[in-house]
C-alpha cells in the first residue's frame, strides 16, 4: 500500500469529528521491513504512523492489533463520547506467532459499542494478499469461513469494512454476502475503490458490509487521493 503521508494526515485532520476510524497496514515502530509510504515520489518508511494518528486524534481512544510481530497491523480510533463495551481481535489465517506457510497471518479487529441503546460491533479487516491477483484460493475460502463464524457468534448487528483483497464475484466474497449482510459497494454501484496511484486493472479491493438491522444514512467512496485505496465513509444509526 502506498500512502501519501501529508495528504493522509490532512484528510484525517479534516474528519477528526468522526466517531470511528478504521485503518489497515499501520506501523507502530518495528523493523525495517514494513508498509511503504510515498512522499515526493520517493519511497520512504513511516514506522510511527500509529503515534502520528494518536497525536492527530486526541479526542479518540486508540486500539492497535498487529498481525506481523508487534509492529504492523490494524488500528481503530473511537471517539471518547462513544461507549465501548468490548474490543479485541480474532485471527482468520494462522496466528501472530505462526510464520509458516505462503501468506502472513491475518486478523480482524473489532469494537462493540452502544448505539441507540443497543450493541453494535464494528469490524476492521485486511484480507490475505497472495501476490497473484484477488481471486479465490483455498486460504481465502477458509478465511471467509472464519469471518462468517466470528460474525455469527457476535449476538449483535455489525459493520465490517476494510481491504478484503477480493474481486466482487469471488466465492470468498459471496460467503460474506450470503450470511445476510448488505454489500454497500454493490448496492451503491461503486465502479472502483482505487485511486490513480493504483495502475493495475483490478479496480476493487475494499468493501463495507452491514447487517440489515443497521440503518444506513449515507455511504460514499471518497474521491480523495491519500493512498492507492480510496477512503470509505459510512454514516448510520
Amino acid at each position: 500500500m502506498g500512502i501519501v503521508r501529508d495528504p493522509l494526515l490532512d484528510f484525517v485532520r479534516s474528519k477528526k469529528d468522526s466517531d470511528i476510524f478504521c485503518f489497515q497496514e499501520i506501523l507502530n515502530g518495528g523493523a525495517e521491513e514494513g508498509t511503504k509510504m510515498w512522499a515526493n515520489s520517493k519511497e520512504v518508511r513511516e514506522h510511527n504512523l500509529f503515534s502520528l494518528l494518536q497525536k492527530l486524534l486526541p479526542d479518540h481512544v486508540s486500539f492497535f492489533y498487529p498481525h506481523i510481530g508487534d509492529w504492523t497491523g490494524l488500528a481503530m480510533f473511537v471517539h471518547k463520547d462513544t461507549e465501548v463495551l468490548e474490543e479485541g481481535e480474532f485471527f482468520v489465517h494462522r496466528s501472530r506467532t505462526d510464520t509458516t506457510g505462503k501468506y502472513t497471518p491475518r486478523n480482524l479487529q473489532f469494537v462493540k459499542i452502544m448505539l441507540g441503546g443497543r450493541p453494535l460491533t464494528v469490524i476492521n479487516f485486511h484480507g490475505l494478499w497472495s501476490g497473484g491477483g484477488k481471486g479465490d484460493n483455498e486460504e481465502r475460502i477458509d478465511q471467509s469461513s472464519k469471518i462468517v463464524e466470528f460474525i455469527q457468534g457476535l449476538g449483535s448487528d455489525c459493520v465490517i469494512c476494510g481491504d478484503f483483497n477480493l474481486e466482487p464475484e469471488t466465492q470468498s466474497l459471496r460467503m460474506i454476502e450470503n450470511m445476510g449482510l448488505r454489500n454497500l459497494i454493490k448496492e451503491n454501484n461503486i465502479s472502483s475503490t482505487r485511486t490513480s496511484f493504483y495502475t493495475k486493472p483490478q479496480k476493487f479491493a475494499d468493501y463495507t458490509f452491514v447487517s440489515y438491522g443497521v440503518r444506513v444514512k449515507k455511504f460514499e467512496v471518497l474521491p480523495v487521493e491519500v493512498s492507492d485505496h480510496s477512503p470509505m465513509f459510512l454514516e448510520f444509526d
